[in-house]
């Protein structure tokens, strides 16, 4: 008997040469620009009103709307994770998993002692 799956949809948001890798692979993305920056909060939710599992947003957008994003993952099911773009990292990323697992599990497993 074949069990049905349901996949939750993707999305990534960010500039062209970030997004683009997911366009690649059939995520659906957003680019944003100068034009349409203000209205990431509203993509943000529009997303988790979808019932999306992920959004995997650059980082500099990351930290610009910190707030919104980090109130979408401790409220909604969709999870908000920062990426780096072409730059490099911001270390945003890292930071988001290190919070997200020390509330999750209760303590920073990821500490250097």
């Amino acid at each position: 008997m074949a069990i049905k799956r349901r996949e939750a949809p993707m999305a990534a948001l960010g500039s062209y040469d970030s997004v683009l890798p997911f366009q690649a692979i059939g995520i659906e993305t957003v680019i944003v620009n100068a034009e349409n920056r203000d209205a990431v909060p509203q993509i943000i939710a529009k997303y988790a009103h979808d019932k999306y599992a992920v959004l995997f947003m650059e980082e500099s957008l990351y930290s610009d709307f910190q707030e919104e994003a980090d109130g979408i993952n401790e409220n909604e099911d969709l999870s908000v994770i920062p990426i780096p773009n072409q730059s490099g990292s911001l270390g945003i990323g890292v930071a988001s998993i290190r919070k997200s697992t020390e509330r999750a599990v209760g303590m920073d497993i990821f500490s250097v002692k």
